[in-house]
Parts: C-alpha cells; sequence; structure tokens
C-alpha cells in the first residue's frame, strides 16, 4: 500500500515528509514529482511504510491536519491509471492540429 499526500507546500521536502510521517511508523520510501519545466515540487508525494497498520495509523491522523501553513490531504493511493486507454491518445496526444504534415 502507498499513502497519497496532497495540499503540499511547494516548499516541502522529502525529509520533511520522512519525518513527519516517522511518528507513526518506519518510513520506507517517499516520491515527491517535481514538475518538469520548473522542478518545484507539485504539491502532493506518495509514501510508503513498513505496515499497513503504520500507514493507516499516519492517514487517521495527518488527513485534514494543518502542517506548513496547508490543511493536508491524506489517504491510500490509488492504483495509476494506464494513460493509454484515455480517448485522446486515439487522436495522437493532441499534437495532430500542431504538425503539418497530417493530410485531412
Amino acid at each position: 500500500m502507498s499513502i497519497y499526500v496532497g495540499n503540499l507546500s511547494y516548499q516541502v521536502t522529502e525529509e520533511d515528509l520522512k519525518q513527519a510521517f516517522a511518528e507513526y511508523g518506519t518510513v520506507s520510501r517517499v516520491q515527491l514529482p517535481t514538475d518538469r519545466e520548473t522542478g518545484r515540487p507539485r504539491g502532493f508525494a506518495f509514501v510508503e511504510m513498513e505496515s499497513d497498520t503504520q500507514e493507516q495509523a499516519a492517514i487517521d491522523a495527518l488527513d485534514g491536519a494543518e502542517w506548513m501553513g496547508r490543511d493536508l490531504k491524506v489517504n491510500k493511493a490509488k492504483p495509476r491509471e494506464d494513460r493509454s486507454s484515455s480517448p485522446r491518445s486515439s487522436w495522437g496526444g493532441g499534437n495532430a492540429r500542431r504538425n503539418n504534415n497530417n493530410r485531412y
């Protein structure tokens, strides 16, 4: 299981998250996605802990809690959707309009 942590401050670091979640058990992994263009955090993260019990304790304690000036959204992470099944994929990702080589 993985925990989704949303509404994070853009100043948060992986170390900040490790420290916050360590109060509820052993943190085994933290993923803090960053924006490709700016390199700054995107405002959410994923945290994995040693056991489901520890993860549930963290979710129960931190969901809705105020941290670094923001009200956190903490819950079980949902499985990542397969992007190839989106309706846009059949249109070439929307690039057809920008490519002058396409003939209609």
